[in-house]
């Protein structure tokens, strides 16, 4: 029998002979690498998660007129859309303004594709429908106050001339868009009798804060005419939620491997004092502390290498979960994940085996002999 074989039969009897003992520490890897695996599978993906969730919360990037004229044409606003990532674009919508009158009152009229307008904005809560027909308006809660009118009901615009709209619903946000009254760009056109140029456009893309700011300056230096903006109160409140969750899920995880490590330690130390008589026995046959060593620190391994491939497997489903129950959408496999939950989890056993190894190598066969 070589070397090789003969001590992987050691370490293997030596496991099996501690059964109880091998399985606490077992668990204890597992658990930690379990958790290891999960956390840093969901800091991972929870940019994009975070990124679809504060979708919600509105748009996150901005064009708006670059040129002296004050306006973006239509066929620069074509270009700037066409280098946003589809795969990653919720919604754009596109908007004009201007001051209209309802009954000698002044108002904030707004045009644009109300399809994307209800994507870039579902915080906008409706009382009634958005419009789906020309002639069709929503308007915004101060509005409605204003000049007493409810979902189902008509009003004048004066511009000029006069166009009649119907309200099909009404918009609260808390915000200055309960001052607006929303149309379809069509309708705005039609009552304004200009088009082709937009005032802004206002865009909803699932990207993490660098990768959008990235996309702003590719699409600003891209297209002279459009100056792309980050909407700050969004991407610096998304920034800010992402740096706390990956500082806490560090934390945790640290705190879990230390704790791992101190319950491997702890069992290997228990294994060494029970074979005190066995170490001295084999000392004082001819075994060399080396060799020992290297035993001790092979069962620590063996158990960090089968824990932490436990771990990492227990680890992704505990991340799918989270995803499911937290986000709504289940987490992506990372497969080089795998490979290094389990160094890791052999690291962190080799380190937790450090000291239960030098109480090995220090025992005195003549003490333990003499039964001392």
């Amino acid at each position: 029998m070589d070397k090789k074989r003969f001590y992987l039969k050691m370490v293997a009897g030596s496991l099996l002979r501690r059964r109880s003992r091998m399985v606490t520490a077992l668990l204890a890897v597992a658990v930690g690498a379990a958790i290891l695996s999960g956390l840093v599978t969901i800091s991972i993906d929870i940019p994009r998660q975070m990124a679809q969730e504060f979708r919600s919360y509105g748009a996150n990037l901005a064009f708006i007129p670059a040129g002296s004229n004050g306006v973006i044409g239509m066929a620069d606003y074509a270009k700037a859309r066409a280098l946003l990532p589809a795969k990653n674009l919720t919604g754009a919508a596109p908007y004009r303004y201007l001051m209209v009158k309802i009954n000698e009152q002044p108002f904030m009229a707004a045009g644009t594709v109300l399809a994307e307008a209800k994507k870039t904005s579902p915080y906008w809560l409706v009382q009634g429908r958005w419009p789906e027909k020309p002639g069709e308006a929503l308007i915004g809660r101060e509005v409605a106050e204003t000049i007493r009118l409810t979902p189902g009901g008509g009003f004048t615009i004066q511009t000029g001339g006069s166009m009649e709209f119907s309200v099909s619903g009404i918009v609260q946000t808390g915000g200055g868009e309960e001052a607006f009254i929303f149309m379809s760009l069509e309708d705005f056109e039609a009552m304004t009798g200009s088009g082709g140029v937009l005032d802004s456009v206002e865009c909803s893309v699932s990207l993490g804060q660098a990768e959008l700011r990235s996309l702003a300056e590719t699409i600003s230096a891209a297209v002279p005419a459009i100056n792309a903006r980050l909407v700050k109160r969004v991407t610096d409140s998304e920034g800010a939620v992402l740096t706390k969750l990956k500082t806490l899920i560090a934390l945790v995880t640290v705190i879990v491997l230390l704790l791992t490590m101190i319950c491997v330690a702890t069992t290997m130390m228990a294994v060494v004092a029970e074979r005190r008589r066995e170490i001295g026995l084999r000392k004082a046959l001819g075994a060399d502390s080396r060799s020992l060593a290297m035993e001790f620190l092979g069962e620590g391994m063996f158990l960090g290498a089968a824990g932490g491939l436990l771990g990492a497997l227990a680890g992704f489903g505990f991340a799918w979960f989270v995803g499911i129950r937290v986000f709504n959408s289940p987490v992506a496999f990372s497969v080089p994940l795998l490979p290094l939950t389990i160094l890791a989890s052999v690291v962190v056993t080799a380190l937790a085996c450090v000291i239960p190894v030098r109480n090995a190598a220090s025992v005195d066969p003549v003490i333990v002999l003499r039964g001392e």
